[in-house]
């Protein structure tokens, strides 16, 4: 017995007892009296030369290469396969005569690639020869074109490039001397408003020399009549001239004190105005302060109102779940209680005496049947504290009725129960 394993491209052909015909598998165990053979699934290339012809009846040759392998994803095909190598080797002439009649399909084999080459004459014929020779010359003469068109492309581009220059540099000679030709008449025209200007200022200079001389005349003649009448113009004048400084002096003086004394009024009212205005923005910088402390107070009132009552209901809480607690969880309980503490009873029968103050309803009397100076419990009546105590306990029944009618609420179960009245409305009362 031996365990086998084959590799990927490989597989296990089993024969033997306990199998019908064959079995392929890639690992099995091997028993005694069985056969194992490997057998290899690789490709294959196989060389092949048809002979073949062309449309114009032209024989020639068709090398071709085809990869061939067996087909491994059908069973069957395995099968042929496996039956053709239990044969014949796999590199035999055998199976290469088989593969190049190309019976592939009962063998189970596939072309899973074919490459064709070159093409050949066949021996004493030279179609394909004559046909290069034929491409060879078309593409020699193409490539002649081809040359010879580059060339005058060539020719073409030089000769557009130097027309090109051509152009440019005269195009460039023509702006020269359109830029001289405006040089030379700018600088005709600044020769020509030179030369005005220099007439000009030859004129302007004889002008300006006669006004001189005209001048100086005139002052000649001035300080010949100042002369003669220095002596008078000057005494006349500083006489009036010492008038008016005086009348000046005393205007002058009078419009200083005037403006003095309305820029001071001018000042006094503008500082009480200023005075006035700063009072006001005090009183209402201290009006609105004392605004905001009244709504601080008030929000500070409500806050702590509000965490009084937070405590408060926060207490009370505290407390009613405690009560509850404390009574196991019962709320009849817990509200009969807090009824009684708080004075609901009593409170409610108050309320109710008030109400038939007046009146004549009819009053139930409720007693256990003991007549003056029986005894109760085993104690005279006539006792004091027990007669209390027995009359107390005598008005409680009518009190929760009383209580169970306005409200509908019973009594507890520890402090007893109500009259028959009350639980049967059937049952009349008993009056008074």
């Amino acid at each position: 017995m031996l365990y086998r394993v084959t590799r990927a491209s490989e597989f296990l052909v089993i024969t033997g007892i306990g199998i019908n015909e064959l079995k392929i598998t890639k690992k099995a165990l091997v028993w005694p009296l069985q056969k194992c053979r490997v057998i290899d699934v690789t490709p294959v290339n196989y060389t092949f030369e048809v002979n073949a012809m062309s449309a114009e009846k032209l024989p020639f040759l068709l090398p071709a290469v085809f990869t061939i392998r067996p087909c491994v994803d059908e069973h069957e095909r395995l099968v042929k396969y496996a039956k053709l190598l239990s044969q014949h080797e796999r590199e035999s002439h055998d199976v290469k005569d088989l593969v190049q009649g190309l019976e592939l399909n009962q063998f189970g084999l596939l072309i899973f690639n074919a490459n064709i080459k070159k093409l050949v004459d066949v021996q004493g014929h030279g179609y394909f020869s004559y046909l290069g020779q034929k491409t060879q010359m078309e593409a020699a003469n193409q490539a002649k074109i081809d040359v010879a068109e580059a060339k005058m492309k060539e020719e073409v581009k030089v000769k557009t490039d130097v027309k090109i220059y051509e152009n440019q540099r005269e195009a460039e000679v023509a702006e020269a001397n359109s830029i001289l030709a405006t040089k030379k008449a700018g600088w005709s025209q600044q020769a020509k408003m030179a030369e005005i200007e220099a007439q000009k200022a030859v004129a302007i200079r004889e002008a300006v020399l006669q006004q001189e001389v005209e001048r100086n005349n005139a002052l000649t003649k001035t300080e010949s009549l100042k002369a003669q009448h220095l002596s008078k113009a000057t005494v006349d004048y500083e006489i009036k001239a010492s008038l008016s400084c005086h009348s000046l002096l005393f205007w002058l003086q009078e419009a200083n004190s005037v403006l003095y004394k309305k820029q001071k009024e001018a000042e006094a009212e503008l500082y009480e105005n200023k005075k006035a205005a700063e009072a006001k923005k005090l009183a209402a910088e201290a009006q609105t302060y004392a605004v905001q402390l009244a709504a601080d107070a008030a929000r500070y009132a409500k806050k702590k109102e509000a965490e009084g009552l937070k405590a408060t209901a926060e207490e009370q809480g505290a407390y009613v779940g405690n009560l509850l607690s404390a009574l196991g969880g019962n709320y009849n309980a817990l509200r009969d209680y807090m009824m009684i503490d708080r004075g609901m009873f009593k409170d409610i029968a108050k309320m109710n005496a008030e109400a038939i103050k007046g009146l004549q309803p009819k009053i139930s009397i409720w007693s256990n049947g003991a007549t003056s100076g029986q005894m109760i419990d085993g104690t005279s009546s006539g006792h004091g504290g027990i007669k209390e105590l027995a009359s107390v306990y005598q008005a409680l029944p009518p009190l929760l009725e009383t209580v169970h009618v306005q409200t509908g609420m019973l009594p507890p179960a520890w402090m007893g129960s109500l009259p028959v009245s009350a639980a049967d409305p059937a049952t009349s009362n008993q009056s008074a």
